[in-house]
């Protein structure tokens, strides 16, 4: 029981960690938000939070970091419109400048399957 405990408590820690990590994303004077996402081997890392998005225009820079051909793909939560979408090679980093609503977004990769990402808390 120690044992599963303390799995528990480092794992929650470091959670924990990585939450404290990220950024607050930067709007630039133009308005328009930048959203650092990296892809791996089946899932993305971001440099900011995604947490309290307000609807507006948003940039995503996106880096490949797998090692090998991914894709991006982002859409309106909601109706599942498809707002871009694009291929990466290894190494490579690509801009997709979407209009998020108050609907939200979500995104994945098609080739390096990933889960959706879902923002459906965009005020």
């Amino acid at each position: 029981m120690k044992l599963a405990k303390s799995a528990f408590l480092a794992v929650l820690a470091m959670a924990a960690a990585g939450l404290a990590n990220a950024e607050t994303p930067v709007t630039r004077d133009d308005g328009v938000t930048v959203i650092h996402l990296d892809e791996y081997n089946g899932y993305f890392s971001a440099d900011e939070t995604l947490a309290g998005l307000k609807a507006g225009e948003y940039e995503f820079v996106v880096t490949n970091k797998a090692e090998k051909l991914v894709g991006f793909v982002i859409e309106n939560y909601a109706t599942h419109e498809q707002l871009d979408m694009f291929p990466l090679e290894p190494g490579e980093t690509r801009t997709s400048k979407v209009t998020i609503t108050t609907d939200g977004v979500r995104y994945r990769c098609p080739i390096n399957i990933t889960p959706w990402y879902d923002l459906d808390s965009v005020k």
